[in-house]
């Protein structure tokens, strides 16, 4: 016989047993919507390039994909969510079901053209969150050497958005030398890890988008509705 296992401490009501069933979704008929960030302002920009490679990948493998062009998006604090660019973004944010993020390694970080994208988007937009539960790729160009500072930050920042950041990502090391006089990337092991991480995120946005809402469902939230709810209930009339 199975043992019984009683926990004083679980509100019952809340408690949920995960089951492969709950985990299924209905397909939509809409094709992966993707939005692509990327870090730099310069008129050859390398972390567009790469981002721009990874749309053409996209649309080919069936996704419908945006690229947010960071310019003339201000800096956090000296505007307000009313300037057309941030409600760009945000509305951007709202809409994708899928992220790339590339930024370059400046002095060993990400730039601050991509952290302040970042910065403009809070955790929640009322009561909807805009980034939780979407897939994330995370990539970076370098102008020297390979490092992997910027996605191993750029990972940080995606949790913190809860975000499914998937187990694949990109380096590419002296990006000027990748791409042609057309500025279309050069064959190579490079290349062919930007299709990887494509392929990946193009998987894991099929296999969750559609069913995030479980995924991201919370006991410890599900516990404090119920309470806040009680409470509203039960409170006295003034």
């Amino acid at each position: 016989m199975s043992q019984v296992i009683t926990l004083p401490n679980i509100d019952e009501t809340q408690f949920d047993i995960p089951t492969f069933d709950k985990c299924q979704s209905t397909p939509s008929d809409h094709a992966p919507r993707i939005l692509l960030l990327y870090g730099s302002l310069r008129k050859r920009s390398f972390s567009r390039l790469v981002i721009e490679e990874c749309a053409r990948l996209l649309t080919r493998m069936g996704a419908e994909v945006k690229i947010f062009n960071p310019e003339g998006l201000p800096q956090n604090d000296t505007e307000d969510e009313n300037h057309p660019k941030v409600k760009e973004l945000r509305e951007l944010m709202m809409w994708s079901e899928g992220q790339v993020w590339c930024s370059p390694e400046r002095h060993g970080s990400m730039t601050s053209i991509f952290k302040s994208q970042i910065d403009w988007v809070p955790l929640s937009i009322g009561s909807v969150r805009p980034t939780q539960g979407k897939t994330l790729a995370v990539m970076q160009v370098c102008g020297g050497s390979q490092s992997f500072n910027v996605v191993n930050q750029l990972r940080v920042l995606g949790r913190w958005m809860r975000m499914v950041t998937i187990p694949n990502q990109s380096s590419v090391a002296k990006a000027f030398l990748e791409f042609d006089e057309n500025d279309k990337m050069k064959p190579s092991s490079y290349y062919n890890r930007i299709v990887d991480v494509m392929e990946e995120l193009m998987k894991f946005t099929l296999l969750l988008r559609h069913n995030k809402d479980y995924f991201v469902d919370r006991y410890s939230e599900r516990v404090e509705s119920a309470e806040q709810l009680s409470q509203r209930v039960n409170q006295r009339s003034i």
